[in-house]
Parts: C-alpha cells; structure tokens; sequence
C-alpha cells in the first residue's frame, strides 16, 4: 500500500461496490461470451499523468478475486512516449473485464487530478510561497473521495471534505441570518470549539466584522490579485495594532494554474481553487488482455 493509501478508511470498499453495482445492475453478457479462463491483463499509461487511486483500483480487482501487480509507485510522474507499462491484473477473464472500465475510470481520473496538483504544487515551490493551496468542495457527486485522494497524492491539501468537516459561512448564510456577526454567533453556539469558522467576505469591512465576531479563516472572494494583496496586508496590519493576529486570510474566486502565481504572497495563508477538481482532462489508461499467453 502506499502512504496516501493508509488515510482511507473502510468506507472506500463500499464506495467500490456501489461504482461496480452501477455498472453491472443485472447480467453481464460479455462476461458470458469470455468465460473463466486465467489470463493477463497489461495496464498501460499513454499520457501525461501522475499515478494516483492505486488502493481504488486494487479494491475494484479485490472485490473480484483479481490481483494486480505494479511496477511504479502512487505518485510518479508519468510521461510515456507512446504507451508505458505500469501494471498487470491476473484472474479469470470474465472478471478482469468486469472490473475494467470502472478501475480505469478510477484511475484515469484521480491520476488527471494529481498531475494538476503536482503542477500547482511545483508553481507554489518555484515561487517560494509558503502558504496552503486547496482544492474546493466543487467534486462530483459520489467521487469526492477519489478526487480528493487525487489532491493529496498531487501534493495540495483537499480543504475541507464535507459540510461537517468545518463552518463555512456565504453569502447566502450571510443575508439569512441578517449580519455576519449574527451568522457567527449562531455557528459558534452550536459547533463548539473544535471546528473553525471561516466566512466569505466581499470587502474588507465584512472582513473585519467577521474578525471582531471571532471567525477563525476570512475568506476574500473574488478580488483581483492587486486588490487581494492590498487588502490581505491592510487587515494583517490593522488588526495586528489591536494584538489579534490568530485568524487566516484565504482567497478564491476565479483562480486558476494559469493566474495563480499572481496571487502568491506572504499575507495570503490560504489560496482556493476549483480548478483543481474541475475541467480537468483524464489520463489515458487502457487495460489490454495479453495475446502472447
């Protein structure tokens, strides 16, 4: 198993059954016209990627009394010319082709996403910034843990994975409650003291409410970078001269692996971006069954 692998807990085993449930809900017919017999089948990678959804894609070949064998590690940077050979899968033929086209769904898409990742991340370390750039909440539904698994083994952090993991208070939650001040309040009454609260601001006036309100990550939306850094640097420094410095300033909004250098400095602790998750090409795997057996 590789490190990544060790944060997943049972609940992926099930996550892998629905995915196989889904595509195979009655009679598989060409399983039928292939039979039992034992065969091989070779992984290849024809593209740009990074290796990622190794424990996903075993799981898939698990659950089907298969065993696959690697020949690179969770998190290798791949570029094959033409095709490369990273993995076999034994077993009967019939269940190799059962779990085919879900393993390489898994891993075409978890890998797109860690080569996203790894690019941003080698942006972030280029520059020198030393602050934490995540993924969003923006996943597909019922793949969240894959594509977070993605962000991880990409080397950026996942942000948080659910509504429950930590309070983050919007526009809308904003204008529901009738102030931010109300809306932290009411978050904090009932979240206790280990969850964060981050709130979205649209200027540096609902920034410092939410500070004074005891909000624990301000979120500025959707400035541009010259803006973002000024206002980032005028709210440190204004609450610096009243001994509050214990909160963060996170960005989002419009981000993406092309602008994001832009938005790298000091006063930034965090920067968010959907486009990690989202639009992002898959990798080109194929699973082939060995002709030469």
């Amino acid at each position: 198993m590789t490190a990544h692998a060790h944060l997943l807990a049972t609940n992926y085993k099930s996550l892998v059954a629905q995915y196989l449930a889904e595509d195979v809900p009655s009679f598989d017919y060409g399983g039928f016209v292939v039979g039992e017999d034992e065969q091989t089948a070779i992984l290849y990678c024809k593209a740009e990627g990074v290796v990622a959804g190794v424990p996903f894609f075993d799981e898939v070949f698990k659950q089907l009394e298969c065993r696959v064998e690697w020949f690179c590690k969770e998190g290798d940077y791949i570029k094959p010319k033409g095709r490369q050979e990273i993995a076999k899968v034994y077993g009967p033929a019939r269940k190799i082709l059962l779990g085919e086209r879900t393993a390489l769904n898994i891993i075409s898409r978890c890998s797109g996403i860690a080569l996203r990742a790894r690019k941003v991340y080698d942006l972030k370390k280029a520059n020198g910034f030393n602050g934490v750039i995540a993924a969003t909440r923006k996943t597909t539904p019922g793949f969240r843990l894959v594509e977070k698994y993605g962000v991880l083994v990409g080397g950026l952090d996942t942000h948080r994975m659910d509504l429950s993991a930590m309070v983050m208070l919007k526009d809308n939650h904003i204008w529901s409650s009738g102030s931010i001040t109300k809306a932290v309040q009411n978050a904090r009454s009932v979240c206790g003291f280990a969850l964060k609260i981050e709130v979205e601001c649209q200027s540096e006036e609902e920034a410092d409410e939410a500070i004074a309100a005891g909000a624990d990550i301000v979120m500025l939306d959707n400035f541009s970078s010259e803006e973002l850094k000024e206002a980032a640097r005028r709210i440190k420094e204004r609450w610096a001269t009243k001994g509050r410095t214990n909160f963060m300033i996170e960005s989002s909004g419009g981000i993406t692996y092309e602008t994001c250098q832009a938005y790298f400095c000091n006063d930034i602790d965090i920067l968010s971006m959907s486009t990690i998750t989202q639009g992002v090409p898959h990798v080109d795997f194929s699973l082939k069954i060995n002709k030469s057996q």
